[in-house]
Order: C-alpha cells, then structure tokens, then sequence
C-alpha cells in the first residue's frame, strides 16, 4: 500500500505545507484510523466526481472514484444513506435519491435511499449517465463494471432451401 502521507496529499486535500503536521495527527495510529483521517469527506468526493464529470467525462469521473475508492479502501458491500461510514457519489435518478459507491475493485454498485422497484427505465437512465459501463441487475441489486474488450463468438447462421428445409448456410465469427 502506499504511503498514508503520500495518499493524504493526493486525495484529501492537504498539502506540502501540510506534511509536518501530517506526521503529528498520524502518528501512533493504526492504518484504518490514519485511513480515517484523510479521507476527504462524502461532499468533497461528491464535488470533484461532479467537476471531473461535466469538465471532462463520466469515464473521468468514474475513473477518480475508483482510483480513491481502492486507495483509501473505501469500497462498501452494505451502501446505506443512514449508515453512510464511507463517502459515496450522490444521485438523482428520475428525482430520486440513489448512491453509487464500488463494492470492489471493477464492480460499482448504484443504491437508492428508499425501497425502489427496478425498472428498465431506471437502468437505462443509469446507463445514459455512464455510458461506458455495463449496467445490469442482479439478485435485486443493480451494479455497473467497465465495459471491456469485445467478446468473439462463433455465430453459425442458418436458412430454408427452396424446398423449406433448414441447412446451414454459412459459418462465422461475429464480435458482440
């Protein structure tokens, strides 16, 4: 893992100038409290994600977050809007209150404050939003991962003779 000191200056807003009283407050601490201690806090994350989003791109966006996500571990498999114990990108979807934070390294996670059914209006808004992930739902809970390396498939077409008989017309691979 890199320096504490070294992800403080990064990602949560302290400077050079910062260093010697860095030093101080981490001192004789463990990890997961000097982890604490940097990372900046749910409106500053939620403030560059929006600046990186509408100045450069979602993908830029999307990028920083899991950047910071795995470098100060804020990755979280039970997101909730009352126990918020580590920052996640705010939403409005369809005027309604989501989050989106990484359960993991490559796997996000888009959440809502309150019980919402799971439409494919709401997925496809989500996916207007990032449109360089894969949206998708799965047991009740909709998730999003970069959409990587096309996949090649072996696709064997087929089609009616003139007498009405299926037969193979031709063979190829085709890139999904």
């Amino acid at each position: 893992m890199t320096d504490i000191k070294t992800l403080a200056l990064k990602y949560g807003g302290y400077t050079s100038l910062d260093k010697v009283y860095l030093d101080q407050i981490l001192a004789g601490r463990s990890e997961e409290e000097q982890l604490a201690l940097i990372t900046p806090p749910p409106s500053v994350v939620n403030a560059y994600f929006a600046e990186l989003y509408q100045k450069k791109s979602p993908q830029a966006a999307t990028d920083y977050f899991a950047e910071v996500s795995q470098e100060l571990n804020l990755y979280n498999a039970d997101p909730s809007f009352t126990l918020e114990t580590k920052p996640f990108i705010r939403l409005n979807l369809s005027g309604k209150s989501f989050g989106f934070c990484y359960e993991r390294e490559g796997l996000g996670r888009i959440f809502s404050e309150a019980e919402e059914l799971i439409t494919d209006e709401l997925l496809f808004e989500i996916a207007q939003i990032f449109p360089h992930q894969l949206v998708f739902e799965e047991s009740g809970k909709i998730y999003m991962k970069a959409i990587g390396e096309e996949e090649v498939v072996n696709v064997e077409t087929h089609s009616l003779d003139r007498f009405g008989k299926l037969g193979r017309w031709s063979q190829a691979s085709q890139r999904l």
